[in-house]
Protein backbone atom coordinates (compact mmCIF):
# COMPACT_ATOMS: atom_id res chain seq x y z
CA UNK A 1 0.00 0.00 0.00
CA UNK A 2 0.94 3.35 -0.29
CA UNK A 3 3.16 5.27 2.44
CA UNK A 4 4.60 8.20 2.97
CA UNK A 5 7.38 9.06 5.60
CA UNK A 6 8.42 12.04 6.58
CA UNK A 7 11.14 12.96 9.13
CA UNK A 8 13.16 15.80 9.39
CA UNK A 9 11.25 18.66 11.69
CA UNK A 10 12.13 20.12 14.60
CA UNK A 11 12.79 23.31 16.98
CA UNK A 12 15.02 25.87 14.86
CA UNK A 13 15.53 29.60 15.58
CA UNK A 14 14.36 32.39 13.09
CA UNK A 15 16.53 32.68 10.30
CA UNK A 16 17.75 29.23 10.63
CA UNK A 17 17.34 25.96 8.27
CA UNK A 18 15.82 23.20 7.77
CA UNK A 19 15.46 19.96 5.61
CA UNK A 20 12.44 17.96 5.53
CA UNK A 21 12.44 14.21 3.92
CA UNK A 22 9.58 12.15 2.41
CA UNK A 23 10.21 8.34 2.04
CA UNK A 24 7.72 6.64 -0.26
CA UNK A 25 6.22 3.24 -1.15
CA UNK A 26 4.02 0.96 -2.44
CA UNK A 27 3.51 3.13 -5.84
CA UNK A 28 6.14 3.91 -8.88
CA UNK A 29 6.97 6.90 -7.12
CA UNK A 30 9.09 8.50 -10.27
CA UNK A 31 5.37 8.31 -12.36
CA UNK A 32 3.67 10.89 -9.93
CA UNK A 33 3.70 14.06 -8.78
CA UNK A 34 4.61 15.44 -4.90
CA UNK A 35 3.74 18.10 -2.49
CA UNK A 36 4.26 19.40 0.24
CA UNK A 37 1.87 20.99 3.05
CA UNK A 38 1.80 22.28 6.25
CA UNK A 39 -1.04 23.18 9.00
CA UNK A 40 -0.27 25.94 10.98
CA UNK A 41 -2.06 26.32 14.58
CA UNK A 42 -5.73 27.12 14.20
CA UNK A 43 -5.25 27.62 10.79
CA UNK A 44 -6.23 25.69 7.17
CA UNK A 45 -4.17 23.25 5.44
CA UNK A 46 -2.05 25.00 2.79
CA UNK A 47 0.05 23.74 -0.13
CA UNK A 48 3.47 24.65 0.13
CA UNK A 49 5.47 23.30 -2.84
CA UNK A 50 4.59 20.28 -5.79
CA UNK A 51 6.98 18.89 -7.86
CA UNK A 52 5.72 17.13 -11.21
CA UNK A 53 6.70 13.66 -11.78
CA UNK A 54 8.19 13.88 -15.63
CA UNK A 55 10.40 17.36 -15.88
CA UNK A 56 10.84 17.56 -12.24
CA UNK A 57 9.48 21.27 -12.41
CA UNK A 58 8.53 23.40 -9.22
CA UNK A 59 5.86 25.77 -8.40
CA UNK A 60 5.72 27.09 -4.81
CA UNK A 61 3.11 29.66 -2.83
CA UNK A 62 4.13 33.16 -3.02
CA UNK A 63 5.24 33.27 0.80
CA UNK A 64 7.65 30.55 0.47
CA UNK A 65 9.54 31.53 -2.93
CA UNK A 66 13.22 32.04 -2.95
CA UNK A 67 12.93 30.50 0.53
CA UNK A 68 12.00 26.65 0.18
CA UNK A 69 13.39 24.23 -2.40
CA UNK A 70 11.28 21.25 -3.32
CA UNK A 71 13.14 18.41 -4.67
CA UNK A 72 13.11 14.87 -5.59
CA UNK A 73 15.20 12.09 -5.72
CA UNK A 74 13.10 8.88 -7.85
CA UNK A 75 16.08 6.33 -7.44
CA UNK A 76 15.58 6.61 -3.34
CA UNK A 77 11.75 7.19 -4.09
CA UNK A 78 12.35 10.15 -1.78
CA UNK A 79 11.13 14.18 -2.05
CA UNK A 80 12.71 17.06 0.21
CA UNK A 81 11.90 20.43 1.32
CA UNK A 82 14.79 22.52 2.00
CA UNK A 83 13.29 25.22 4.12
CA UNK A 84 15.81 28.59 4.67
CA UNK A 85 15.44 31.72 6.67
CA UNK A 86 12.82 30.36 8.39
CA UNK A 87 10.31 32.84 10.26
CA UNK A 88 7.65 31.94 13.11
CA UNK A 89 5.18 32.17 10.77
CA UNK A 90 6.78 28.96 9.53
CA UNK A 91 5.70 26.94 12.65
CA UNK A 92 3.37 24.25 11.52
CA UNK A 93 3.45 20.47 10.96
CA UNK A 94 4.02 19.98 7.50
CA UNK A 95 2.56 16.83 5.13
CA UNK A 96 4.06 15.36 2.36
CA UNK A 97 1.11 14.38 0.01
CA UNK A 98 0.22 12.84 -3.26
CA UNK A 99 -2.20 11.96 -5.72
CA UNK A 100 -3.29 8.73 -7.22
CA UNK A 101 -6.22 7.36 -9.21
CA UNK A 102 -8.21 10.13 -7.75
CA UNK A 103 -7.17 9.35 -3.95
CA UNK A 104 -4.98 12.19 -2.05
CA UNK A 105 -2.39 10.10 0.40
CA UNK A 106 -0.80 11.93 3.06
CA UNK A 107 2.01 11.39 5.32
CA UNK A 108 1.89 11.43 9.35
CA UNK A 109 3.47 14.79 9.24
CA UNK A 110 6.62 15.99 11.01
CA UNK A 111 6.53 19.19 13.26
CA UNK A 112 8.78 22.08 12.82
CA UNK A 113 8.41 24.97 15.14
CA UNK A 114 10.69 28.48 14.36
CA UNK A 115 11.20 30.08 18.00
CA UNK A 116 14.31 31.77 19.37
Amino acid sequence: QVQLVESGGGLVQPGGSLRLSCAASGFTFSSYAMRWYRRAPGKERELVATVTSASGSTTYADSMKGRFTISRDNAKKTVYLQMNSLKAEDTAVYYCNTWIDGRHYWGQGTQVTVSS
